[in-house]
């Protein structure tokens, strides 16, 4: 009023004014209180999503940002919704066996070491592990996917076995996992002695040995166990895991199909294995072997024939040791083809040497299945050879009856080439393995070696003979010499001539010698002189 008094202003322009201002702080305020809300919603949403880091996946969304934003909201839980599913799934793939839904090798080491420590310091616990025999075999013939429903089906015997031993439930359910391929593991946290352990894992061979009706195929598989028993072979999961494997292995190799207990007896073989496999690795280039020389004499003439070269490794501790205890640990390692190559390279140099000498002895050496799938192991031999200047008629080439069971075509057409160029093929301890008679026949042979269990009895048992005197039969059908070796008295000699025997290999005439004693021995064979031999 006052500045329409002194101004003189019109009264209807000043109203006009005022209630022009009015209505824009109306508009204003009703324009920045949803706002001021939606800030807030958003706000607190941020909060929301912050609070993930310290893994809150739960919380609802805040009720601001339901009241204001409400499909908003349900978008935010339904993503959350999403990423909890999606997080327990990946749980559930790290802890658990896709195939068979057991326990997966994360899941059970967790687990099993928590039970062994809730367990009461008195009780025993014991540790399975099983291992599939001939599992191999269904995967190859009827496919991976078969081979998955197979693991389901031993999983749910193993299942069976597991329940059946709980009882009246008052012992600590076991854990039964599965480890990986054809592996299970079962831990029982209380058994009441060592006895109801070696009763379960019976059981459990029982139960794999009987078929399995895979879609019309009935499968023959078995299982090997190892049992190891807490406290007296381990107090932790990681050694009660390791007893075990090591029993279940001494299973395996007794033929599968049954268990055994883990004992100090093992854990000594299995630490040997281990040694021998380290200085193994070393040994060639430490120039640790060499070769002891076996003559073998002719039935017919009386004459030294040959010589088989076998492997000795002079061990810088436990001396001179045979090919028995460190050749199969070389063949599972793959370092026979080290050694392999070392042989080869000594024979060369050795027949060689007496070429240049003129002594005309054949030299025989053997080579393990593990060269001969390699594919360029039969080309290389042949070139080292000629490297030498030595020709494929003074060298024989031994593999065992498995090994030539084994051979794919191609590697039999190599041997074939190598054959029509000189070199002698034996096929060494026959008798041991599973002939097929129409593969024998196909093989390109010079020379059979019968098994020494072939010829242990044949002074005492007429059995013995009889088995013999056909398996020389067979052989002399297939147009082979025959060849007994570990021949050890005159009584088994005079009767293998008999049979018609060819050559002979043994203490009866000559054990192994080094090259030296070999040479000196075979100068002086017509007048009957032997030279030491060599253990």
């Amino acid at each position: 009023m006052a500045f329409i008094y002194i101004t003189s202003f019109n009264e209807k322009v000043v109203a006009s004014i005022v209630a022009g201002a009015f209505c824009l702080l109306v508009s204003y305020i009703a324009s920045e209180r949803p706002n001021s809300e939606s800030a807030r919603a958003l706000a607190a949403l941020g909060d929301r999503l912050l609070a993930v880091e310290q893994g809150d996946l739960t919380s609802p969304t805040p009720r601001i940002v339901r009241d204001t934003m409400p499909k908003l909201a349900t978008a935010v839980d339904s993503l959350f919704a999403e990423v909890r599913a999606s997080i327990e799934n990946a749980h559930a793939l790290g802890m658990y066996d896709p195939v068979t839904s057991l326990p997966n090798r994360l899941h059970f080491r967790a687990e099993a070491d928590k039970m062994l420590a809730a367990r009461p310091p008195e009780t025993m616990a014991s540790m399975l592990f099983v291992d599939l025999d001939r599992f191999k075999n269904v995967n190859d013939s009827l496919g991976h996917a078969r081979g998955d429903q197979l693991l389901i089906m031993v999983a749910n015997r193993l299942r069976v076995v597991v329940t059946a031993e709980l009882g009246d439930g008052q012992m600590l359910r076991p854990l039964l996992a599965r480890l990986a391929g054809d592996e299970f593991t079962i831990f029982f946290p209380e058994i009441g002695e060592v006895a109801d352990a070696e009763r379960i894992a019976r059981r459990i061979a029982l139960a794999i040995s009987e078929p399995f009706e895979l879609h019309g195929h009935s499968v023959d598989i078995g299982a090997s166990v190892g049992v190891a028993i807490c406290p007296a072979h381990g107090t932790t999961i990681e050694t009660l895991m390791r007893a075990a494997d090591i029993a279940m292995y001494r299973a395996k190799q007794q033929g599968g199909g049954r268990y055994c207990l883990f004992s100090e007896e093992l854990a000594a073989e299995h630490q040997q294995k281990i040694d021998t496999e380290a200085a193994l690795s070393e040994a060639v280039q430490r120039g640790e072997f060499v070769l002891a020389l076996q003559p073998q004499l002719s039935f017919a003439t009386g004459e030294v024939c040959g010589a088989e070269a076998l492997l000795r490794w002079n061990h810088p501790r436990d001396g001179m040791r045979l090919p028995g205890t460190f050749i199969p640990v070389a063949e599972q390692t793959g370092i026979i083809a080290d050694i392999g190559d070392w042989v080869i390279a000594e024979v060369a140099s050795m027949a060689s040497e007496w070429q240049s000498q003129g002594v005309k002895r054949r030299i025989s050496f053997n080579v393990s299945p593990r060269q001969l799938d390699r594919h360029d192991f039969l080309p290389r031999m042949r070139a080292a050879f000629a490297d030498a200047g030595v020709p494929l008629s003074h060298l024989e080439l031994e593999f065992t009856e498995s090994a030539a069971m084994d051979c794919s075509e191609a590697v039999l057409h190599e041997i074939a080439a190598l054959r029509k160029d000189g070199l002698s093929i034996a096929l060494d301890d026959f008798g041991t393995g599973y002939s097929n008679l129409a593969r024998l026949r196909a093989l390109p042979l010079d020379r059979v070696k019968l098994d020494q269990s072939l010829i242990a009895d044949i002074e005492y048992s007429e059995q013995a003979r009889v088995v013999v005197q056909a398996v020389i039969q067979l052989i002399k059908g297939v147009g082979a010499e025959i060849v007994a070796e570990a021949v050890e008295n005159v009584a088994q000699a005079d009767i293998l001539r008999a049979m018609g025997c060819d050559i002979v290999q043994g203490f009866v005439f000559a054990g192994p010698m080094f090259e030296d004693e070999f040479l000196s021995w075979t100068r002086n064979a017509d007048r009957g002189s032997r030279g030491s031999n060599v253990a």
